[in-house]
């Protein structure tokens, strides 16, 4: 991976170019500027920021088209540099009548440097850039080509010596685009391929060129797709990356090179013989009329539904299947298309009329089929026997033979054309309808919520003026029946309104996934408050409502991590469930899907990801629907779990009816710690392995399923270790603390020192903190360019509780400081005193026995202390199944020594 280029290579490029001084001046000012806007999410489109390994910053992407031109740059060798919102320029044109001489300011989605010149870029969905030309003619055009054009663009750029483009939606290669996506772990960090495998699969593939990666997989023991993703990443191995999805196992072929591969596709000859060469891949949507080959026999798909699909065959009765079973036998090559195949051209009507069948349609069309197969086969004593006259079913097998004729399939011709009987067309005078229609857009869809009546009435006011012909009310309700909808809701009552109407964009094209193609690619971030009221563990008072903050792998609906806590949503709770999905499976996510919350948009959070390489995509604003994976499981959080609690709060819900005796305050028993234990064991045990129905199958079995076939990726494994506790831990409100002579530095309330903060350079200064939420014995200082560990003037105190017991006991005692006395503070006396007081309580005890007796097993298998490993939380047993060892004697000269602050 080339990177930017230094302040030589920079002037070279600028020789080679002959750019002027001015050019090169400015130049150099965008390519050393930040972005001169922080992109938004309008109309519905997803923003964010791609961490570019070229460029060493992070990119942003004002939708997911400008997020796939990066996915192009990040990769292409001929792109030297690339920058977003680079600079902005002042556009002019004429208006759309061509009088009016028009302006703004403007802003380039990319600037790009590539080799052969330099090009502000502005990268727009194709719809969209026919809708701009009729509005605004004189900026945007097409030419003779195809492609488009912004002659005010080029007025701009051509006295600078760049270029402008327009680049449209409907030239970007999604397939290539997609296999970037899938690789991206594997051009991040490059995996470790042990060499005999590395050339057992070369020897393998320059044998039999062509060999798929589902065969090879299941043909060498030990090789995992894994390593085939790795060797193609590298370039040992080649698979078109603009024609093959390498998610398909089956319909990718490999070769030993590109020549290679270009050679076999030139002649057009076969592959590897044993892989079903006479097959084509399938990589599209399979069009009515294609032939298939199964079983030996020739079969037509006659329809390829959202659940049934219907095939029909040479000869006897057509068979309907489970579309998803149908698509399972194409992908283990059952069912074949054969060579030419692939895309038959399907005459309009045919679409039409298979488009427009019905259930009972296709049902009559059967039953039709299997009297013309018996006809056709000239068993005359069977026809006999059918429902209907033996002329009924002589014209059925001329309509069957006409339409082989004219469409290569009978089956449409046996189709019942019921549905045009009659006459269809309005016999209303054109402009009468055409009238009533203006008048309906006008008058009844305005946000002025006019009511139907009364627009009735001022209609026929109208009518009488024009002296227009009147159409009845019926025609008219009718009529605005027929419009009810999206465009009708928004028109009426506004955007948010008509949202749940609006029509579902379910992919961008018919292979891209809704929710990822793999586990981790795609991660959901985002917080609720749990309907559950809880107390104290030592006073037994309310403490109010928990906020939950989950992340949820999208690919699987997996719950990867799940934090509890009193604090309002944060930055701070979102670096900890990142830091609980570590800690359980040693990975970040790929992208993260947050929302427009100003806890998403920290500098301590951003950081974090741009550091493990994630991906942020922001949510747009009022669009729940882009959060459906998440949203979803809130409300099965609460109705399967939290509503069969004590203290629920449902019946707070209806203030008119509640009592004493429902009071979610008086009912209230669960305690911080008690309810964050069952709710481990309920998102990381019960949930995940109940099936759930968009999957078939439970978020367990999908996550490891999907983890075999895309590939473990260990290379982007992520230690849970000093560095990543650091990385991941939050700062104060304030950020900074200041270095207090003899005692350090003071976070919530507690004073933490290291040697490095004694010296006088650094004494009386304010540095930047970070705090551990996970072990408040533990902070950190930013001195001298370095972020130095500190520990708590308690540090012994607290050193033999485990992480989520100093967790929980910390977040209660802050809770209970904001509801009783704000103005105290959790000193760490106070909090070693609170763990002495609640050594008793049984959630506590029974989780230090736990972690005593994992600690010899985490030991023994890791070596280690720290390493990442998948966390399963048990439900807290009671105190008579408990036996507590009696304390194992100090060994006080292995102690860290610690001072005595006063």
């Amino acid at each position: 991976m080339k990177t930017r280029m230094d302040q030589a290579q920079f002037q070279h490029y600028c020789r080679e170019l002959h750019f002027t001084e001015e050019t090169q001046d400015l130049l150099a000012r965008l390519r050393h500027s930040p972005p001169v806007r922080r992109v938004q999410g309008r109309r519905g489109n997803v923003s964010g920021f791609f961490p570019s390994r070229k460029m060493g910053v992070a990119i942003q992407f004002e939708s997911s088209l400008e997020l796939s031109a990066i996915y192009l740059m990040e990769q292409d060798d001929a792109v030297l540099e690339f920058y977003d919102q680079p600079h902005t320029f002042k556009l002019k044109y004429l208006d759309k009548a061509g009088k009016k001489l028009q302006g703004h300011f403007y802003t380039p989605d990319f600037l790009v440097l590539r080799k052969n010149g330099v090009f502000l870029e502005e990268w727009k969905m194709e719809e969209d850039l026919h809708q701009l030309a009729t509005k605004q003619p004189y900026r945007y055009q097409r030419n003779v080509e195809g492609l488009w054009l912004c002659p005010p663009g080029d007025e701009l750029t051509q006295p600078l010596g760049f270029s402008f483009r327009v680049c449209s939606s409907a030239l970007l290669p999604r397939t290539y685009v997609d296999n970037l996506d899938f690789l991206t772990d594997y051009f991040i960090s490059q995996p470790v391929i042990p060499q005999r495998l590395t050339i057992l699969v070369r020897e393998r593939v320059q044998a039999e060129p062509g060999i798929t990666i589902g065969v090879l997989v299941s043909e060498v023991a030990g090789l995992r797709p894994h390593d085939l993703y790795a060797l193609i990443a590298q370039e040992q191995i080649f698979a078109d990356l603009y024609r093959c999805l390498l998610r398909d196992h089956y319909r990718t072929p490999l070769f030993a090179d590109q020549p290679t591969a270009l050679a076999y596709a030139q002649l057009g000859m076969p592959a590897s013989p044993g892989t079903g060469s006479i097959a084509e891949p399938v990589t599209a949507p399979i069009a009515t009329n294609t032939r298939l080959l199964w079983d030996g026999r020739i079969w037509t798909l006659v329809n390829l539904g959202e659940t049934t699909t219907t095939l029909l065959p040479e000869y006897g009765e057509p068979i309907q299947l489970s579309s998803a079973f149908f698509l399972r036998l194409l992908e283990a090559r059952t069912i074949i298309i054969p060579k030419g195949e692939r895309d038959p051209q399907v005459p309009t009507e045919v679409q039409e009329r298979m488009a427009a069948a019905s259930k009972a349609d296709f049902r009559i069309a059967n039953e039709r089929f299997r009297w013309v197969s018996v006809y056709l086969e000239g068993d005359k004593e069977q026809v006999r026997q059918a429902p209907v006259s033996q002329r009924t079913v002589r014209r059925w097998a001329q309509a069957y033979q006409a339409a082989v004729l004219s469409y290569r399939t009978g089956y449409v011709g046996l189709l019942p054309k019921t549905s045009q009987r009659g006459n269809r067309h309005a016999k209303a005078p054109e402009e009468a309808q055409a009238f009533l229609l203006s008048f309906i857009t006008e008058s009844y869809e305005t946000p002025r919520e006019a009511p139907a009546w009364e627009v009735y009435l001022a209609y026929q006011r109208a009518c009488e003026e024009k002296q227009v012909v009147v159409l009845s009310s019926r025609t008219f309700y009718r009529q605005i029946k027929q419009r009810e909808g999206f465009a009708q809701t928004k028109a009426r009552q506004g955007a948010k309104a008509a949202y749940a109407q609006e029509p579902w964009i379910l992919e961008l094209t018919s292979t891209t996934p809704r929710h990822g193609n793999r586990p981790f690619a795609i991660v959901h971030l985002d917080h609720t408050e749990l309907d559950v009221m809880l107390v104290s563990s030592v006073t037994g008072k309310p403490l109010g409502k928990p906020w939950v903050t989950f992340l949820v792998d999208a690919f699987s609906r997996r719950i990867l991590s799940a934090y509890l806590t009193f604090d309002p949503p944060s930055y701070r709770s979102a670096m900890m469930a990142l830091r609980i999905c570590v800690q359980r499976f040693g990975r970040m996510p790929g992208a993260l899907v947050v929302d427009g919350g100003r806890e998403f948009h920290s500098t301590y959070f951003d950081a974090l990801l741009l550091r493990y390489h994630t991906a942020k995509k922001d949510r747009p604003g009022s669009k729940p629907r882009f959060g459906s994976v998440i949203e979803r499981l809130f409300g099965t959080t609460n109705t399967e779990f939290v509503h069969n609690l004590l203290g629920n709060t449902q019946a707070a819900k209806r203030p008119r009816q509640l009592t004493k005796e429902v009071d979610p305050r008086k009912q209230a028993v669960w305690h911080l710690a008690d309810l964050y234990a069952f709710l481990c064991e309920w998102a990381y045990e019960v949930y995940d392995q109940m099936d759930h129905p968009a999957l078939f199958q439970s978020p367990r079995d999908a996550f490891v399923q999907g983890l075999v076939q895309t590939g473990e990726r260990e290379q982007r494994a992520i230690p849970y270790a000093d560095e990543f506790l650091m990385a991941s831990s939050p700062s104060t409100r304030k950020g900074t603390a200041k270095v207090e002579r003899g005692r350090g530095i003071k976070i919530h309330g507690i004073y933490y020192s290291t040697l490095q903060l004694r010296s006088s350079e650094v004494e009386g200064t304010q540095v930047e903190v970070r705090y551990d939420p996970f072990n408040i014995g533990i902070a950190y200082a930013y001195v001298k360019t370095t972020w130095v560990r500190c520990v708590s003037q308690y540090h012994t105190f607290l050193q033999g509780h485990s992480e989520k017991e100093l967790m929980l006991a910390s977040k209660e005692i802050r809770r209970q400081n904001q509801l009783h006395t704000k103005n105290r503070t959790v000193t760490a006396r106070r909090l070693a005193d609170f763990l002495s007081q609640a050594s008793e309580h049984e959630a506590i005890r029974q989780q230090r026995i736990r972690d005593l007796e994992a600690k010899a097993i985490l030991e023994a298998i890791a070596g280690t202390v720290g390493q990442a490993g998948v966390e399963t939380v048990s439900i807290p047993l009671t105190t008579s199944h408990v036996s507590q060892d009696q304390a194992k004697p100090v060994d006080f000269a292995s102690l860290t020594a610690f001072e005595e602050f006063e």
